[in-house]
């Protein structure tokens, strides 16, 4: 059965294939009978006799020289192509995904249409700018690129804006560090953010996706990278703005202008192009700390035109000068011998200023301020913003100054001085001051006087009178003098008290001997305390001790008073003097009991001499009775 199928099916191929020759056949008989009917109805010419079959294939029926002339004329007729040039070619043919390019050569350019998508609307017979990249490749076809053309042409204006200045365009693509990425013809360049806008701008994603005008500012040849500004513009717009209204202006013209910035010198202003400066003297006859007190960002003022400088395009104004001068103005009531109020507005070392209103100020000196002779700081007696009423002792209202006093609205304390406070008589006061050499008393307001350092106590010696008062406690005091004309009071604090010194004559003589305490001690000697509080000074050779060391703070030692100076006050120990008399006395001491022992020695020796010489004399009267009694019995025998 299968073979019966496979037979069948030879049969039928084989019938194919004879109807396709048969096809074929017929094809051929009827294109030669066409060519030979065609043949007949050509009239005969002149190159009848030429012969078709002469030449092979691959051969030419020219010499070489009709070749060349030839190629000679083909070329003239197409275009002089360099590679890496760029040159105008027509669209003469567009498939969904090349375009195809004629430039007028032996051959056309074929480009990928993704590199017209700045294009959308392009259409065959447009003219496009391509970049000839080669000649011919291993293929013999003619390479084009749309984008190197692009690129290149950019690049070109890129060049030109750097070197001349011109405009070119170009689109925001994206943020990046410290600006924007801005795609010029295709190449990617560099905003800063500095030149994005003369104002400082915060929000660089609101720029991603403009499109806008820039200069070029940088360019790096190596890598084909650049710098645009489109601040540049804006400036260069306003410079022309500012030519314009610069040479425009006169002084004491009255302009218009927004407040742009404040500092704390003064205030910015756009004058409509051109900025100008208002400094803050010259925002208010009166002064301020600030010009915020009485200016605000974006408020519309009217200002003049102090001066300007064309060539440094300053601009300076004044608001304050479209007002008349307060001195000018000033009521004429106010004048020597008359009582003003104010408040301080600026202070100095030689005194205040009180500004009595805007722009009319006087001064109080500080030997306005007290009738008291003590010196006064005026930082530290003023505050910023005090009222005080004072009065007008000088004013000249051409040079527009005024001199106040304070001290004077009261009754001078020192006409009375000595009435009040006669010598000798005692008072508590304040103590205000104090200085090296004393303490600043006053008794009342405006008198007052200093106590000297030496003045404060009979008996202690005070390297300062922080030692003995501060400032702020209240003090007994003794008026011991008065200067009126020079409103000065000598004071005392120990003169309280009668002098002991008198006593003490009597009780610290020199030569004797007293227990003190060592107070304080350095290289020259030591402040030593007696009996009854008093001081005394030992020089630094008559503290030392009997092995020869340094007395030592708050050690009790035994000291002779070797000095008493009572006018000066003064007394001079030595607990060496003392070791001396007391080595001395020892000495003497010792010396006496040798002397007595001596003495008695002698004495018992002189005595037993005495009884050894009685008993000697009696043994010869004993030797002579018995010299005599042998004498005699010697004569008796006889």
């Amino acid at each position: 059965m299968l073979d019966d199928d496979k037979t069948v099916e030879n049969e039928e191929q084989n019938e194919a294939l004879e109807s396709e020759v048969t096809t074929e056949a017929k094809e051929e008989v009827s294109v030669e009978s066409l060519i030979e009917s065609v043949t007949q109805e050509i009239p005969a010419t002149a190159h009848d006799d030429f012969d078709w079959n002469s030449s092979d294939k691959h051969s030419l029926p020219y010499n070489e020289e009709e070749i060349n002339k030839y190629l000679k004329d083909y070329e003239s007729t197409l275009n002089s192509v360099l590679e890496n040039e760029i040159v105008k070619a027509v669209v003469s043919a567009m498939s969904t995904s090349d375009v195809v390019l004629d430039i007028n050569y032996k051959s056309d350019g074929l480009i990928s249409l993704s590199e017209f998508r700045d294009i959308p609307e392009l259409k065959v017979g447009d003219t496009v700018e391509v970049y000839v990249e080669s000649q011919e490749d291993e293929r013999g076809q003619l390479v084009l690129s749309r984008r190197k053309a692009k690129l290149l042409r950019a690049w070109e204006s890129i060049v030109d804006s750097y070197q001349n200045g011109t405009v070119i365009k170009g689109t925001v693509v994206s943020k990046t560090k410290g600006g924007l990425i801005v795609d010029t013809g295709g190449l990617e360049t560099f905003l800063p953010g500095s030149q994005i806008d003369i104002k400082p701008i915060v929000d660089y994603d609101s720029y991603v996706g403009k499109t806008m005008e820039f200069k070029v500012v940088k360019i790096n040849e190596t890598i084909k990278n650049a710098v645009v500004s489109h601040k540049a513009l804006i400036e260069s717009d306003l410079a022309e703005q500012r030519e314009a209204i610069i040479g425009s202006l006169e002084k004491g013209q009255v302009l218009e202008g927004i407040v742009k910035n404040i500092t704390d010198f003064g205030a910015f202003l756009d004058l409509g192009g051109v900025d100008g400066l208002l400094y803050i003297t010259d925002i208010s006859w009166g002064r301020i700390s600030h010009p915020n007190e009485i200016l605000s960002l974006n408020q519309k003022i009217n200002v003049v035109v102090l001066d300007f400088d064309e060539n440094k395009k300053r601009i300076s104004l004044g608001l304050k000068q479209l007002q008349p001068h307060p001195w000018e103005v000033l009521d004429a009531t106010v004048a020597e011998g008359s009582t003003v109020k104010g408040k301080i507005v600026n202070i100095e070392d030689y005194g205040a200023f009180l500004e009595i209103q805007p722009g009319v100020e006087g001064l109080i000196h500080v030997s306005e301020v007290t009738w008291s002779n003590h010196p006064i700081n005026a930082r530290e007696y003023f505050k910023l913003g005090q009222e005080y009423e004072a009065k007008v002792v000088t004013i000249d209202r051409e040079d527009r100054k005024m001199s106040l006093s304070v001290k004077q609205l009261s009754k001078d304390p020192w006409s009375d001085i000595s009435e009040r406070f006669p010598v000798e008589s005692r008072h508590t006061g304040l103590v205000k001051n104090l200085t090296p050499y004393g303490v600043f008393v006053e008794i009342e307001e405006g008198i007052g006087g200093m106590i000297h350092i030496s003045d404060l106590s009979w008996t202690k010696r005070y390297s300062h009178p922080s030692e003995f008062t501060k400032v702020g406690q209240n003090i007994d005091i003794v008026i011991l003098d008065i200067d009126k004309e020079s409103r000065k009071l000598s004071l005392g604090h120990k003169q309280i008290e009668e002098n002991p010194w008198d006593t003490f004559e009597n009780v610290f003589p020199v030569g004797s001997y007293h227990d003190a305490t060592v107070l304080r001690r350095d290289d020259r000697g030591a402040i030593v305390q007696l009996p009854y509080g008093l001081e005394a000074y030992a020089p630094a050779k008559h503290i030392r001790k009997e092995d020869n060391s340094l007395v030592e703070v708050e050690e009790v030692v035994t000291v002779k008073v070797i000095e008493f100076n009572r006018d000066d006050k003064r007394i001079l120990v030595s607990h060496l003097r003392y070791l001396d008399d007391i080595r001395r006395e020892a000495d003497e001491q010792v010396k006496a009991e040798k002397t007595k022992v001596k003495d008695n020695t002698r004495k018992a020796v002189k005595k037993q001499q005495s009884k050894v010489e009685k008993t000697t004399l009696g043994d010869m009267d004993v030797f002579s009775q018995l010299k005599e009694q042998l004498g005699d019995d010697a004569g008796t025998g006889e």
